[in-house]
């Protein structure tokens, strides 16, 4: 039996309404460590994770055992999308709880110039995107396009990637990814 550990501490840290900085910054450790560990992109070790669950506060023992319901709603209205995403970066995800899902489905907007980064993306799945507004750069290993409203974009999402919004006007995007990355 394997436990998804990553979907687990992101449902815990959510249900008690801390952003990653907060509980990085109650476990003492970097944003990017939880960030890493809830996309599955990095296993803790006992130590590490016992030091981030003292920042919900729950025990490993009740981590483990702790079983949450999977989400049995079908529809949601545009203002019951959850925010995931800071800054220049909207994230708004489709549904509160992955938990046990497989597919996370987002609406994206990058204000002019917001990126994703300069060291490009690599994980496991796959994901895509259609363009709604504005103009996308999307880089996948060494190809670069810059997409407009209508145009697309999937790939294997171990290939490395990066986005970047260009032009003078935010871009939108309803992007698809599985398994669930944020």
């Amino acid at each position: 039996m394997t436990v998804d550990i990553g979907n687990r501490l992101r449902h815990l840290r959510m249900r008690h309404n801390l952003s990653q900085r907060q509980l990085a910054k109650r476990a003492g450790v970097t944003n990017s460590t939880i960030s890493l560990i809830e996309s599955n992109a990095a296993n803790p070790s006992v130590g590490a994770l016992k030091r981030i669950l003292d920042g919900i506060p729950i025990g490993l023992a009740e981590f483990f055992a702790f079983e949450p319901e999977k989400p049995h709603k079908a529809f949601y209205r545009a203002d019951e999308l959850t925010e995931i995403g800071k800054g220049n970066l909207s994230y708004r995800q489709v549904g509160d709880n992955l938990f046990g899902r497989s597919l996370q489905i987002l609406k994206e907007c990058y204000q002019p110039g917001a990126d994703t980064g300069k060291v490009l993306l690599t994980h496991e799945g796959e994901e895509g995107g259609i363009i709604l507004s504005g103009r996308l750069e999307v880089t996948v290993d060494d190809e670069r396009r810059i997409l407009g409203p209508g145009d697309a974009y999937y790939f294997e999402s171990h290939r490395p990637h990066r986005f970047r919004c260009v032009g003078p006007v935010p871009c939108e995007v309803i992007s698809a990814c599985t398994p669930p990355t944020f």
